[in-house]
């Protein structure tokens, strides 16, 4: 899919990726960017330096996403691109309180449920639409030091195949994003954490990816091609690599 003449919403748009991606698509000719965030304030300044429209969201809430997808379809017109970007961490293992897993499983998964339930019927209704759903490369290795964040981008990575195969048919397109460290509020004071072992990466790097899969329509964004050996090394031994992963927790200080 080409992003020019595009109406495109980027939730988690006030900093990071979500900045990075909204800068992104306004250069590709977007006819209007929707920059979505918790942080409103941020958002309107991403909003202003687009030229785009900023929304207060906060994603946890399923009314509130209902709410940015009514709202920009009758004021702005059919969401061609929803970018489910927002996401937050989470440290521990299964100590970790149940308000907190709460919290990251809507953020992190239902959120992502959420957009798809209100806007797909919409999408394939009208011929079709593109998804670009943001998890990571946790979501198919894991994340030494938090089971929260592992165990919900694994979630994020399934549910995007999941709409992928049942709604391809639709014309619905669907692409997951999977990075390991990227700079931003999330990883800032981790930049020597196991997730940036292969580099931690800009976010307008990572933007770029995304471009390019949407262009492409390629399901699995790999900012990190490293991803993909990891993925293969998985595959053809899980005992060696969970003995693998095993030494990296042992080496960057995740729960025992």
């Amino acid at each position: 899919m080409e992003l020019k003449d595009k109406i495109i919403v980027v939730t988690g748009a006030a900093s990071g990726i979500g900045k990075a991606m909204a800068a992104r698509f306004a250069a590709e000719g977007a006819k209007q960017v929707i920059c979505a965030d918790l942080n409103l304030k941020d958002a309107e300044k991403t909003a202003r330096e687009v030229k785009g429209i900023a929304a207060e969201v906060d994603v946890s809430r399923e009314d509130q996403i209902a709410g940015l997808i009514d709202w920009v379809e009758r004021e702005v017109g059919p969401i061609d691109l929803f970018c489910s970007n927002a996401g937050i961490l989470t440290l521990g293992g299964t100590e970790v309180a149940n308000a907190d897993w709460q919290r990251i499983w809507e953020v992190n998964v239902m959120s992502h449920v959420w957009a798809a339930r209100h806007l797909v019927p919409r999408m394939a209704a009208r011929g079709g639409g593109y998804l670009l759903n943001t998890a990571s490369a946790a979501g198919l290795l894991n994340q030494v030091g938090s089971a929260p964040y592992g165990v919900t981008k694994h979630a994020a990575v399934g549910l995007a195949e999941w709409l992928a195969l049942s709604h391809g048919d639709e014309g619905i397109k669907v692409s997951v994003l999977c990075p390991q460290a990227v700079r931003s509020e999330m990883t800032r004071g981790h930049e020597d954490g196991v997730a940036a072992i292969d580099g931690m990466l800009e976010p307008e790097v990572v933007a770029d990816a995304c471009v390019a899969a949407i262009r492409a329509e390629t399901f699995l964004v790999l900012p990190h091609p490293e991803v993909r050996s990891y993925m293969r090394n998985k595959a053809e031994d899980y005992d060696r690599w969970i003995g693998g992963m095993r030494k990296l927790n042992r080496a960057y200080g995740g729960p025992r």
